[in-house]
């Protein structure tokens, strides 16, 4: 139960992403954000472990980085660029169903009935949540969010199906510094160099990078190591549920009586998900973290 609650961190600390968006950071620099959310943590935690990767994981966590960071973080602002903030919402959603049908073919895990009616009653609640009846659709919009979706799946079963090669810290720095390199560029090239930032902004990005990113990041790996990827994929739809709740309690947003449903369905299908993989965790194949010491640099 305590590493369930330390992994749920990570979906409630990335809640509140939107809040300090739109409170704190600049409002036209998205690409801008999502750099200084990976590269500075990643770099200070790089310096501090001074640790490389070694033969194939070079390829991997350019892989793993660009899957949950990089290509993730770029596609979900096109998403909610082009998209009310719950189509975008609703889209990432069905990243459960995605990490379940996935994990049959490259974890061995198949999925169960009872998994399959969670996942779909977590798109419902999501749903419920966020989606306000004159949401627009928008193709390239929706297209964006589905394919940052499938990355972050992606990224969660090819972390639980590689391991990682070195502790936490390291792992996550390696991502991090990846990630933020393959976005540095685009952002360069897109929004040009980035403005002067007041102390609210290098606050916000302090609190994006530190705990919103780093520290949030390592105990989402760290989720996936201890337990099935379908397992802690279902914590991620406690994002929008933080999301809804601090807009009502910090900006005074209006909570509607079908928004309180969608929070009780949401919650309902994690504690039903959290049950079904507890449940089938002893006969579930576990793949192994491969341990191969990587190289110190100092």
């Amino acid at each position: 139960m305590r590493d369930i609650a330390l992994t749920s961190l990570a979906p409630i600390t990335w809640g509140t992403t939107y809040l300090i968006a739109t409170e704190l950071l600049p409002h036209d620099r998205p690409l801008l954000i999502a750099v200084l959310r990976a590269l500075p943590v990643g770099l200070l935690l790089l310096a501090y472990v001074r640790q490389l990767p070694t033969g194939i994981w070079w390829w991997r966590i350019l892989a793993l980085g660009a899957l949950n960071i990089g290509v993730f973080f770029a596609l979900l602002f096109v998403a909610a660029a082009r998209l009310p903030g719950g189509v975008a919402a609703t889209m990432g959603a069905i990243q459960p169903l995605l990490v379940v049908l996935l994990a049959w073919p490259l974890l061995g895990d198949q999925p169960t009935r009872s998994r399959i009616v969670a996942a779909g009653v977590g798109i419902v609640g999501v749903g419920l949540l966020v989606l306000g009846p004159a949401a627009r659709l928008d193709t390239i919009g929706v297209g964006a969010a589905l394919a940052a979706t499938g990355a972050m799946a992606t990224g969660t079963i090819l972390t639980k199906r590689w391991g990682r090669p070195a502790p936490l810290l390291v792992f996550t720095a390696w991502q991090l510094v990846a990630g933020g390199l393959i976005l540095l560029p685009l952002a360069l090239l897109v929004e040009g160099p980035p403005p002067q930032l007041h102390a609210r902004s290098i606050a916000g990005f302090a609190y994006l990078g530190i705990v919103n990113t780093g520290l949030a990041y390592a105990l989402w790996f760290r989720g996936i190591e201890r337990f099935s990827a379908a397992r802690v994929t279902f914590l991620a739809l406690l994002s929008p549920v933080v999301a809804v709740v601090a807009g009502f309690l910090v900006l005074g947003q209006t909570l509607s009586i079908m928004q309180v449903v969608g929070v009780l369905v949401v919650l309902i299908s994690i504690v039903v998900a959290q049950r079904v993989s507890h449940g089938a965790h002893a006969s579930t194949p576990q793949i192994p973290s491969e341990r191969h010491p990587a190289t110190a640099r100092r």
